[in-house]
């Protein structure tokens, strides 16, 4: 990984669908060694996926939570069957094992309350092992990125 490579990262970063030309452009290079990079972090697997983000208002997903949850039993084949569970649950896009007061971190992101409710009681609340659901609601939305910080890579190179 060289210095182009990570810029050629933080411009997919910020738009997914620059084409091979664009980020050439962009960078003083002329298109098949950008291809190639390109090619090469992709396979090396820098690059993993690209995807659209969506708007959650248009999609009538307007429920944000973080939801802290406690396990009872911590056993490692508790802790697989939790991970394997909550796969299922579609409003759940994102889940960390965490260290601290609670085992788990999901955020869900889902229509309403109403919506919110069903997840916990018919779902979350069908694992016998949860101890504890604790929940937070977005109420404004700061900040949302998917881009790791590469920039101070970037400048130190």
């Amino acid at each position: 990984m060289d210095q182009t490579d990570y810029k050629i990262l933080n411009l997919l970063q910020q738009d997914g669908k620059l084409t091979h030309k664009q980020i050439a452009n962009q960078l003083n290079l002329t298109i098949t060694p950008t291809y190639e990079r390109i090619k090469r972090l992709e396979r090396e697997g820098y690059i993993k996926n690209y995807v659209a983000m969506l708007d959650q208002d248009k999609l009538n997903k307007t429920l944000i939570s973080f939801t802290h949850i406690t396990l009872k039993e911590h056993a490692k084949k508790f802790i697989t069957e939790f991970e394997q569970e909550i796969k299922k649950i579609d409003a759940v896009v994102e889940c960390y094992h965490i260290a601290g007061q609670f085992d788990f971190l999901l955020k869900i992101i889902i229509e309403d309350m109403k919506a919110y409710q069903s997840v916990v009681i018919d779902q979350l609340a069908s694992m016998e092992n949860i101890a504890n659901v604790n929940s937070s609601f977005v109420m404004t939305e700061v900040l949302r990125s998917t881009a790791i910080p590469l920039n101070n890579i970037i400048k130190s190179r």
